[in-house]
């Protein structure tokens, strides 16, 4: 499996398992084992590789433990403390990972819950690791962007010197965006006066904020919409992977879709979502396994947002329902029957990944 899989594979045990783990050793057995097993591609069961309890006695204090040691080349790389699934990863409750870190080779230090993950490095001061990390992994949310920086971390790509250089802007990056996403899902008092005076030239009262406070959300989402799709559709139309939807419909889509609703969809403009479009791009990380991916390509409709092989209505690899408070990932067979699988989230696609790769192989 990819290592997307394997992050969705875990994301689906945590989220069907957690409510029944109530305790620190359940939770490093359950969820932090399967993932520097399955993610991070290490024997747990080898001391070689995978040392768990690991002690090294840091000046006054005598036989204190940390959870993992994970061994690169006969040097341990990567420390692990793990709280109880659920906890707050603070580290005012990870004093071991400091002490630690500065008394062996480790360069990266891992704080987690089994669901969240938090990784440090030094960036700050050498040989004392940071107060905040460089790099966050969320199986609740996950995060597509931060796959290539936890492979680095895995057995197989193991990679000291990259995650080191990348560590530093990953950080700030990671930072940035996170303050933003608070802003656009709620605009603190200086955002919206910011914002405000940019566009408003009379003074700013609490009326004036009141007002414009709603609109200022409405406008951030609108605009952070408008811009990555704008982007996306670039870049995929200039490889083929996203074709609108056509002016008229014959064949398949006409027996789908009426000439009258073809044409009013026309009208009115087919609206494609920044989440469609991000499960187009998983589906197609997906099938392109099995055939290039420039012969994925993506297709708007109003019922439906379509992924075709070869932009052929007659090739069907998936069909994203996402207009209904439920989404649905749509596969169909070799008679083109569709079954709609209910999902929760993106990372549900990747449950039915062998669905999609079985598509794009009987067109191919």
């Amino acid at each position: 499996m990819e290592l997307g899989e394997r992050l969705a594979s875990l994301a689906s045990k945590v989220q069907q398992q957690k409510a029944s783990i109530q305790t620190e050793e359940a939770t490093k057995n359950a969820f932090v084992m399967p993932f520097i097993a399955l993610v991070l591609g290490y024997d747990v069961f080898n001391p070689q590789e995978v040392v768990p309890e690991f002690t090294a006695d840091v000046g006054i204090k005598k036989g204190e433990k940390i959870d993992y040691a994970i061994v690169k080349d006969g040097e341990v790389q990567i420390l692990v403390e793990c709280k109880t699934v659920g906890a707050p990863l603070s580290l005012s409750h990870a004093s071991q990972l400091f002490r630690y870190f500065s008394t062996t080779n480790a360069r990266i230090a891992v704080l987690t819950n089994g669901e969240q993950y938090h990784f440090f490095t030094d960036l700050d001061r050498p040989n004392r690791m940071d107060e905040k990390p460089f790099l966050q992994l969320d199986l609740a949310d996950l995060d597509p962007s931060v796959f290539p920086e936890v492979e680095k971390m895995g057995k197989e790509f193991f990679d000291l010197d990259s995650i080191l250089s990348a560590a530093e802007e990953l950080k700030y990056v990671g930072a940035l965006k996170r303050a933003l996403a608070v802003q656009f899902r709620e605009p603190d008092d200086d955002w919206v006066r910011l914002l405000i005076a940019r566009v408003y030239e009379g003074s700013i009262t609490q009326r004036v904020r009141d007002q414009f406070g709603p609109l200022i959300r409405k406008a951030s989402k609108q605009f952070l919409a408008d811009q990555v799709n704008e982007r996306l559709k670039t870049a995929l139309g200039s490889q083929g992977g996203f074709a609108a939807a056509p002016e008229t419909m014959t064949g398949e889509v006409a027996a789908e879709e009426s000439v009258a609703e073809a044409e009013a969809t026309q009208d009115r403009g087919v609206e494609t979502t920044l989440e469609e479009l991000e499960g187009f791009q998983i589906v197609r990380a997906i099938a392109c396994s099995e055939v290039p991916a420039a012969r994925i390509v993506a297709r708007d409709t109003k019922s439906y947002f379509g992924v075709l092989l070869d932009d052929n209505n007659r090739k069907p690899v998936a069909r994203l329902h996402f207009n209904t408070s439920q989404k649905y990932l749509g596969l169909l067979d070799a008679e083109k029957v569709e079954t709609r699988h209910a999902i929760d989230g993106l990372e549900d696609i990747y449950l039915h990944a062998e669905a999609i790769r079985e598509a794009a192989r009987r067109y191919a």
